[in-house]
């Protein structure tokens, strides 16, 4: 790749395809792998490369387009959707039911196929990739519905964070919310987001989750978007809450 700068001022090609909306940067890393992406003519066969305004980038023979004005969704995601452009059992995708209008756009995190609530979308993946860091010290909150009563002992503890085969989650909160039957539901706030983190940590404690809410995620919230509906962060609320070409100030613990 002689004609591809490697050491000027500029970015590395998987930030740009990023930022130009067309996919995340671990999707543009596994891209070039494939030798999908070409730059000045050549096929490109490393991700260490940094590109200027100049060169010449060919994506699936297409050129990449410059960066799209960064848009950030509010999305209520329905159960029974995977989060993800394609599931290889055939199961139905939230990309798949997104309405109408909307450009290519990637999730910030993931919710799972039996969860529900509040999933961030933009058509930026350098930005999707930026907000789903655990340095930016967000925090998440679920509305979580399970089997019995826990011991507030137990809850409380979680504050001190658990261990659970060998995996280290962070500190939680939770609290009672009501009791409803046999049932109980929870309020439920974490900063990290492991896969199926609150599944387990309370299957941990003895409790199975059947039903659980995303509300919020950092400063935004689900508040009354309907299930299967989008609505648009404005671009003044994006700036104040994210700022410009930078990552959100981590949060205090």
């Amino acid at each position: 790749m002689s004609d591809v700068k490697e050491d000027v001022a500029g970015e590395r090609i998987a930030k740009r395809m990023a930022r130009a909306g067309l996919c995340s940067r671990r999707d543009a890393e596994r891209w070039i792998a494939e030798g999908r992406v070409m730059v000045n003519g050549k096929k490109l066969d490393t991700p260490a490369c940094v590109v200027g305004p100049d060169d010449v980038i060919l994506v699936n023979g297409k050129p990449l387009a410059g960066a799209a004005k960064t848009q950030l969704w509010l999305y209520h995601k329905p159960r029974g959707l995977m989060t993800t452009h394609k599931d290889p059992q055939g199961r139905p995708t939230v990309f798949d039911n997104l309405p109408p209008g909307l450009p290519r756009v990637i999730s910030v995190g993931r919710l799972d196929f039996n969860s529900e609530g509040l999933l961030l979308l933009t058509n930026d993946g350098e930005l999707a990739r930026r907000l789903e860091l655990p340095s930016t010290g967000w925090l998440r909150r679920y509305r979580v519905r399970v089997n019995g009563l826990p011991h507030k002992q137990h809850l409380t503890e979680l504050e001190q964070g658990v261990t659970i085969d060998d995996v280290n989650y962070g500190p939680i909160t939770a609290s009672v919310e009501r009791s409803q039957g046999d049932n109980t539901w929870l309020v439920v706030g974490l900063r990290e987001g492991k896969n199926r983190e609150v599944r387990r940590v309370m299957e941990h404690l003895g409790h199975q989750v059947s039903r659980l809410i995303r509300t919020a995620y950092g400063p935004f919230q689900l508040g009354a978007i309907e299930p299967g509906k989008v609505k648009e962060v404005p671009g003044k609320v994006l700036k104040e809450q994210i700022g410009v070409g930078k990552a959100p100030a981590p949060k205090k613990k």
